[in-house]
């Protein structure tokens, strides 16, 4: 029977080429996000996609949809943890209380409440284990000028990361970090027609085919559990990010 795993965020972006990447290799593929419509688009069809609309940052909602995986699969292989919002750049001061909190429920208390949950069923099954795999971006390490809601959530990720990471030992469940840097999808776009500087200037940067960052993914879950990568950076080759700011 093929390997299952959980894309959070399989609507669009990263999450949609990755859910398409796992689905070409063979695997069952639990596609997560709010809205079905995207969700049907990035799945194409495929008998072994099962849809799953629902809010991460939803309590209850992530607890039954993780049920629904494990009663329809009997067993999780994977969680890629990829679900994440940002906001327009601006300084702290300027920033509403309230856009901070939305996009804290998403980036931290989602990404929180989908390892809860994949954890869980990891340990509990027969064999016992699995990979957890979050999304931490290029921000995990280094901010880009504007974004400290953003750059705080995925500090925040690599907290959780390494977290599990050590709290999984037990319960043979391996959990890794990819950080993509200016992956071409739509959130990125703008990036190639200029974006903030350090400097203050508005300059435009090189970008990568997001298939990179999926073929990572794949890689990453395809290891046995007795090997782990702990931390991958991918990103366009010439983007400022060694020597940013």
């Amino acid at each position: 029977m093929s390997q299952g795993i959980v894309i959070t965020g399989a609507g669009s972006g990263i999450g949609r080429a990755t859910a398409r990447a796992f689905l070409e290799a063979g695997w069952r593929v639990a596609l997560v996000g709010r809205r079905q419509a995207t969700l049907e688009e990035s799945a194409n069809g495929d008998p072994n996609a099962l849809i799953l609309p629902f809010d991460v940052a939803d309590p209850q909602a992530v607890e039954a949809g993780f049920a629904q995986v494990a009663a329809r699969w009997g067993r999780l292989d994977a969680l890629f943890n990829n679900a994440g919002v940002f906001l327009k750049g601006a300084t702290i001061d300027e920033i509403a209380v309230e856009d901070w909190l939305a996009l804290s429920s998403v980036n931290i208390t989602g990404m929180f409440l989908c390892a809860r949950a994949a954890f869980g069923q990891m340990r509990r099954q027969a064999p016992q284990g699995g990979r957890i795999i979050n999304n931490g971006s290029i921000s995990a390490h280094v901010p880009r000028w504007g974004s400290a809601p953003y750059t705080t959530s995925k500090h925040a990720i690599t907290g959780l990361t390494r977290s599990l990471s050590l709290d999984g030992r037990a319960f043979n469940i391996a959990c890794g970090q990819v950080d993509v840097g200016n992956a071409l999808t739509d959130m990125a776009a703008p990036m190639a027609q200029g974006v903030p500087q350090a400097n203050g200037e508005i300059a435009p940067e090189p970008v990568m085919d997001v298939a990179h960052v999926a073929s990572t993914v794949l890689h990453m879950a395809g290891l046995p559990l007795d090997a782990n990568v702990q931390f991958v950076t991918v990103m366009a080759t010439a983007m400022p990010y060694i020597g940013r700011g």
